[in-house]
C-alpha cells in the first residue's frame, strides 16, 4: 500500500488550510465552527471555483465583516507568482510560483487549437531521481498540499478568463499531473486535487475526469491503489527504457519495481478504469533511441489498450542528456507502428522559456517579477 513508500518529503510547516483541501460538507463544518451560517461555505465556494474570485473585496453577496473573517480562515493565498514566461505566440505560459514558506513550483498553461492544458507541479523538486530530469536532480523539497495544487489550475483559468492569454477567454479542459514531482509519491495531496478540480461546480471546477492524466515512474503499490478509486482519469507511465539494464540507470525506482512489473500494473489500472494507459518515453540521443529499443518496446505492449507518447527530450542547461537525431526518432515511430502500437511524437514547447520541468525553479529569484 501507499503508507508503506518510503519517498516520504522532509518534514516541513504545513500549507495554510484552504478551501480547496476541504470536501464541500467539510467547509460546511468550518464555516459553522466559525458562527456563520453553513450556506455561506457554498457561496464561497462559487467565488473561488466559478466566478475565480481572487479578491474579497469582489465577494459582495458576503457581508464586510463575514467576508473578512471567511477569507482569513478559508481563502488564504497560498502561491505569490515570482515569474511568467511566454512563448508560441503567447499561447504558452510558463508560471514560477512561490509558497508561503518560499517553496518555488512551476506550471504551464498551453492553449492548442482545439483544447486548453495545464500541467501541473504536485510537488517541490523530485525525489526519484531520474538523471535526466531537471526536477530529479533538485532532490525534493516537500510534498505540495491539495489546495496549492488546485490553485494552479484556478490561476490558469482566472488568467484565461481575464484574457491574459493569447487568444481571448478561454477554459482548462485538460489536466496532467506532469510538472515537478512524482504525483502517486504524493498520493492522498494529488487525489484529492483530483476530486476538487472534478467536483460539480460550484463545489469544484467541474471538469471531466477523462480529462485528467495522473503521471508516474511506475510505484506500482500507488498504480494499483489508484485503480481502486474508481476513477476514469488516464494514467500515464513515464517508462523511458523497455529493458531494465537500462531502466534502472534513466529510472532508479526500476530498482525496486522492474519493467514487467510496472507494465503488468499499468494494464490491471486499464482494466478497471477502461482508460488507454499512456507510456511516456523521453528519446534521448544514443542512449535509449535505438530501433532495437523500439522493437523491444513494441512487443512488450502490442496488443494491450496503450499510446506511446514520444518526448523528444528537452534539455537542461549543462546536461550531457540531448535530444535524438530526427532520423533516429522517425526510425523509433516506425518500428513501433510495425508492432501496431499507436504512437505521437509529443508537440514540445516552451524550449526557448526553460521549458523542461524544474528549469525555471533552478533559476528562482534571480529570475526579474512578473510583468
Amino acid at each position: 500500500m501507499v503508507a508503506q513508500l518510503t519517498f516520504a518529503a522532509p518534514r516541513r510547516a504545513k500549507p495554510p488550510r484552504h478551501l480547496a483541501d476541504l470536501t464541500p460538507e467539510e467547509r460546511k463544518s468550518v464555516v459553522s465552527e466559525l458562527g456563520e451560517q453553513p450556506f455561506r461555505a457554498g457561496q464561497l465556494s462559487r467565488h473561488y471555483f466559478t466566478r475565480l474570485v481572487d479578491d474579497p473585496a469582489a465577494m459582495t453577496d458576503l457581508p464586510a465583516g463575514t467576508r473578512d473573517r471567511l477569507s482569513d480562515a478559508l481563502l488564504p493565498r497560498l502561491l505569490t507568482p515570482v515569474r511568467h514566461l511566454t512563448c508560441d505566440r503567447g499561447a504558452t505560459r510558463k508560471t514560477l510560483w512561490r509558497a508561503f514558506d518560499g517553496t518555488l513550483v512551476e506550471s504551464v498553461l498551453m492553449r492548442y487549437p482545439d483544447r486548453i492544458t495545464m500541467c501541473v507541479s504536485s510537488q517541490a523538486g523530485c525525489g526519484m531521481n531520474c538523471p535526466f530530469c531537471a526536477t530529479g536532480q533538485q532532490g525534493l523539497t516537500r510534498n505540495l498540499s491539495t489546495a496549492e495544487i488546485v490553485e494552479q489550475v484556478v490561476a490558469g483559468a482566472r488568467a484565461l478568463a481575464r484574457g491574459e492569454i493569447e487568444g481571448g477567454p478561454g477554459r482548462v479542459g485538460n489536466v496532467v499531473f506532469m510538472g515537478m514531482g512524482e504525483p502517486l509519491a504524493n498520493y492522498k495531496a494529488v487525489l484529492g486535487a483530483v476530486r476538487r478540480l472534478t467536483d460539480p461546480a460550484p463545489g469544484g471546477l467541474g471538469m471531466s475526469q477523462r480529462g485528467i492524466t495522473v503521471s508516474t515512474v511506475g510505484l506500482v503499490p500507488a498504480i494499483d491503489k489508484l485503480a481502486g478509486e474508481g476513477l476514469s482519469v488516464r494514467l500515464a507511465l513515464s517508462l523511458h527504457a523497455p529493458d531494465d539494464e537500462l531502466r534502472d540507470e534513466l529510472v532508479p525506482v526500476n530498482n525496486r519495481w522492474e519493467v514487467a512489473e510496472a507494465l503488468d500494473a499499468a494494464w490491471r489500472y486499464a482494466e478497471v478504469s477502461g482508460r488507454r494507459v499512456s507510456i511516456e518515453y523521453a528519446l534521448i540521443r544514443e542512449i535509449n533511441d535505438q530501433a532495437w529499443r523500439a522493437d523491444l518496446l513494441g512487443e512488450l505492449i502490442r496488443g494491450k489498450l496503450v499510446h506511446v507518447n514520444l518526448i523528444p527530450l528537452n534539455p537542461t542547461p549543462g546536461s550531457k542528456w540531448t535530444a535524438s537525431r530526427p532520423e533516429d526518432e522517425r526510425e523509433f515511430v516506425r518500428r513501433l507502428e510495425s508492432h501496431g502500437v499507436a504512437v505521437t511524437v509529443r508537440d514540445t514547447r516552451g524550449q526557448e522559456i526553460d521549458g523542461a520541468c524544474g528549469q525555471l525553479a533552478a533559476v528562482g529569484d534571480e529570475a526579474p517579477p512578473p510583468a
